[in-house]
């Protein structure tokens, strides 16, 4: 028998994440999984686990979570003390979790979300070929709750693990290359000015939806409506407010505000971890 974790404190967010389910948009359909897909391949290969099997996600406060079998855990991610049965334990190297002793991720110190990687990946029944929790259409399962249990797949055999682990520390400024998007003429030649020389912060309102943006407002051009039409991962959207909103995993597949530019998917690990106030900029790569 394999083993199940039971959520003894779930945090303010903790969902299981995996690579996704890409190639759903015209189902209306996002791709979700991992915001930081970095941290949860590294946190696999530490494990012996297949580079896309799944893991818990946390959000700030972290989570504590009680395994029925003795397992070898992985936290990574954005740093955060770690215990076992109140001892300090390792963060980002593999850790041996006893059965009934109690794996404590504690709240970040730095970035916005920690990965928990369990030997076996969690084994929850996939939806479209992934086990993501997509917060906007609702599929997969739910956010963690106090009491619920995850199981756990079958561990594969140990593997040699690296000599060191480059775990990236969370951006204290977050410079995202984008190149034009496809409705930048919508935008007066100051906005387009602004936007690539203003400083932005993160704003709080941030989610896996979407990056929100404090800062200059960018001025429509037009004051047409635009009809909805197809939005990607790192379309960064300038709604009437002016604010610009950078898609993540769980983006919405259409939309109907202008799309001022797009982020390349490898700059979006670091916006995973930038926290709110963080400084952001935007240039033309």
């Amino acid at each position: 028998m394999t083993a199940k974790l039971t959520t003894v404190r779930a945090g303010a967010l903790t969902t299981v994440q995996d690579a996704g389910r890409p190639g759903h948009a015209h189902l209306g359909v996002p791709r979700s999984g991992a915001l930081d897909a970095p941290a949860t391949r590294l946190a696999n290969r530490l494990l012996g686990n297949d580079p896309g099997a799944a893991v818990l996600e946390t959000t700030v406060t972290g989570c504590a979570l009680r395994p029925d079998r003795a397992v070898t855990v992985v936290v990574g991610g954005a740093p955060c003390p770690v215990t076992v049965a109140g001892r300090p334990a390792a963060w980002g190297a593999p850790v041996r979790v006893p059965a009934g002793a109690v794996l404590d991720v504690g709240a970040v110190t730095a970035g916005v979300r920690s990965y928990v990687a369990v030997a076996g990946g969690v084994a929850v029944e996939p939806v479209l070929g992934s086990r993501a929790t997509d917060l906007l259409s609702g599929l997969g399962p739910a956010p963690l709750r106090d009491g619920d249990v995850v199981p756990v797949g079958t561990p594969a055999p140990p593997a040699p693990a690296p000599a060191a682990a480059p775990w990236p520390a969370p951006p204290t400024e977050l410079v995202l290359p984008v190149r034009p998007g496809p409705r930048a003429d919508w935008f007066t030649p100051a906005a387009l000015r602004a936007f690539t020389s203003a400083v932005y912060r993160v704003s709080p309102h941030s989610n896996r939806i979407g990056l929100r943006t404090e800062g200059p407002a960018l001025e429509w051009a037009s004051t047409h409506e635009l009809p909805s039409e197809g939005m990607v991962l790192g379309a960064v959207q300038v709604p009437p407010d002016g604010h610009p909103v950078v898609f993540l995993h769980d983006h919405p597949t259409t939309g109907g505000y202008p799309v001022i530019a797009v982020a390349p998917e490898p700059a979006l690990a670091a916006a995973a971890q930038a926290a709110p106030g963080t400084p952001v900029r935007f240039v033309l790569g």
